[in-house]
């Protein structure tokens, strides 16, 4: 009932906007006809132009009404008018009286139009204009320029970095709303200090951030600079938190600005990815909306922390048919209510099943005809392979190779393989298992049609069971917060950087080949630790303590991200990795002898085994 009496609500708002912008703007149409007769006969009509205003008015009012329309001149926001709504405002009242001139012309022999002016329609448009734009920015003129808020009221004091676009965006929001009071912007630029954004003065830069809150006694400190280098984002943080400011908040990337949709609803608390110090990876989205557009793609483990963000990324590039396949009855279940509605124009599905179920893997593959597999199902988690390597080959190495071998029976087209950087000399089962299986699809590359390429990414902050989960949860409960080692680094990067990747590489791809991403600076676990509690409002070793627990087995201090064998592709930042090629009938050999090991839970065979595929391991015998 709520829904729908807040729908109706809105329904007649907006109607009532509408029919008061349509009546104004006859009104408006009306007397700039009349003004323009008495402009030019200043202010002495002649009688026998009586009529003829009428049918002016009668003639015009429908044209520019119609042009008007045509532009969603009716639909806009009064409070959030625009350089964009003026400029369509002026190509409708052009066009429009130059399509009365137009016909004037062709109504010159008429009764009624004979002798007309040709110099009132230039007259008469130039006030409709000039009255047409005054109504729609007459709210603006008001809210910026008439309406005073005193600086000492209640409202929340803002300090605002960055003078650019983002900057001027928010401003303009925060002063429609009237949410904030706005102390100033500060901007490093130095060209910029002492300009004014909407009547709000550029002030400076960071360096005066202190003095600023000594002051005024900033409340909120916003980031509003979504194209800044990292460097420059932490170093605003790092004045900030040292000024005393407690509430620092950042506008993130810029789809909201490209849509013109700055609110206060984009902005957020800083969080971890913000100060990661690593730049954006630059994507080719005209490449990968070639690859896929149009086509049916498969992605297994769809329902996990990579998988479902990749099925929301290619939503975006308008897929024909798009099937999520996983285990994870709960994951899939809620992937299917978030997106079951969303794009409605693209077939979807999601389906319960494991990669291990060859009869069913065969069937989704033969049903719905998939020309590109993503294939991301794997267990991820060290220490829990580490105590069930036989999982780790089920699932990771022969799950894979079940997935390759009905994909080249079902004529897919390109395989891509989400790999890890734990492949690299792997020192646990599920690494290990991961760069097993990136020598199945390397084995398997062009056995048909199908093309196999894997991918191999560091660590994904957002992921589930990731370490940034665990220790957002070991400080809300008040620590101690858990570190293995406190020289151990690792490589991170969002998951949408990671979706990203994986579809550049997969557009890249020619078969065969291992992408690898230039990940920047390994990150030391403690400082991201620090951090972490430092955004949560604590001190690190003082309110919230950090302890070490040792090493567990499988794990690296320093995981290999890129090596001597790595060459650059056209992406400068994706390599391809070089591996010499897979002796086909040895290494089947070895994943029969190793498929009957793991059936029968031999560890140490496993292990033995695994050895012996990949010379360089080192991995422990499993007790």
């Amino acid at each position: 009932m709520l829904k729908k009496a807040l729908k109706w609500l809105f329904q007649r708002t907006t109607a009532k906007r509408t029919a008061f912008f349509l009546l104004a703007d006859f009104f408006i149409i009306s007397a700039s006809c009349l003004f323009g007769f008495i402009l030019r006969f200043d202010g002495k009509i002649i009688p026998k132009y009586y009529p003829m205003i009428g049918y002016f008015i009668l003639l015009s009012a429908p044209i520019i009404i119609f042009l008007l329309w045509r532009e969603r001149l009716y639909y806009i926001s009064w409070s959030f008018v625009s350089v964009k709504e003026l400029l369509r405002l002026l190509r409708a009242v052009t066009l429009g009286f130059l399509i009365i001139g137009a016909a004037l012309f062709l109504l010159r022999d008429y009764q009624t139009f004979i002798g007309f002016p040709r110099s009132i329609i230039f007259i008469s448009g130039l006030l409709a204009l000039i009255m047409l734009s005054g109504l729609r920015f007459a709210k603006r003129i008001y809210i910026h320029g008439l309406k005073h808020v005193p600086l000492n009221g209640d409202k929340n004091k803002a300090l605002i970095f960055g003078a650019g676009e983002a900057g001027e965006q928010l401003v303009r929001y925060m002063l429609s709303h009237n949410s904030h009071q706005l102390i100033g912007l500060i901007d490093d630029n130095p060209m910029k200090r002492g300009v004014l954004i909407h009547g709000i003065k550029v002030i400076g830069n960071l360096s005066l951030v202190p003095k600023i809150n000594q002051k005024y006694n900033i409340n909120e400190f916003i980031i509003a600079a979504p194209s800044a280098p990292k460097e420059i984002i932490c170093r605003a943080v790092e004045i900030a938190r040292e000024a005393g400011i407690k509430s620092i908040k950042i506008l993130p990337g810029t789809d909201e600005l490209l849509n013109d949709k700055v609110t206060l609803s984009n902005l957020r608390d800083i969080q971890i990815d913000d100060l990661l110090g690593r730049d954006k990876v630059e994507i080719d989205t005209e490449m990968i909306n070639n690859f896929i557009k149009g086509k049916n793609v498969l992605i297994t483990g769809g329902a996990g922390s990579i998988g479902s963000h990749l099925y929301r990324q290619l939503l975006k590039f308008k897929p024909n048919f798009i099937i999520s396949l996983d285990n994870n009855e709960t994951g899939s279940f809620y992937l299917w209510t978030e997106l079951k509605t969303q794009y409605p124009d693209i077939n979807k599905k999601f389906i319960v099943g494991d990669i291990g179920d060859r009869n069913k893997v065969a069937s989704i593959l033969n049903q719905y005809k998939p020309q590109v597999v993503f294939h991301a199902a794997a267990y991820k988690h060290v220490p829990l392979m580490e105590d069930h390597p036989d999982e780790a080959v089920k699932n990771n190495i022969f799950g894979t190779l079940i997935l390759a071998e009905e994909a080249i029976k079902s004529n897919v087209e390109k395989f891509v393989f989400i790999s890890t950087d734990k492949a690299i000399n792997p020192t646990s089962m599920m690494g290990a298992s991961k760069r097993v299986a990136e020598m199945v699809c390397t084995s398997l590359d062009k056995k048909g049609i199908t093309k196999f390429c894997a991918v191999r990414f560091g660590n994904v902050l957002d992921s589930q069971g990731n370490v940034v989960g665990i220790f957002k949860n070991q400080i809300k409960k008040g620590g101690p917060v858990e570190i293995t080692h406190p020289e151990m680094k690792r490589y991170f990067m969002v998951t949408e950087e990671a979706c990203l990747l994986v579809m550049q590489a997969s557009a890249l791809g020619e078969g065969g080949e291992i992408f690898v991403l230039d990940m920047g600076e390994p990150i030391k676990i403690v400082d991201l630790a620090k951090e972490m509690i430092r955004l949560a409002g604590y001190q690190p070793d003082i309110d919230i303590p950090i302890v070490f627990t040792g090493i567990r087995p499988g794990e690296k201090l320093f995981e290999e991200i890129l090596t001597k064998e790595e060459c650059p592709t056209k992406h400068n930042r994706i390599y391809i990795s070089k591996f010499e090629s897979v002796g086909d009938d040895m290494f089947m050999r070895q994943l029969f002898e190793l498929k009957n090991a793991a059936e029968a839970n031999e560890k140490n065979k496993i292990i033995q085994l695994i050895q012996e595929i990949i010379p360089n391991a080192n991995l422990s015998m499993i007790k």
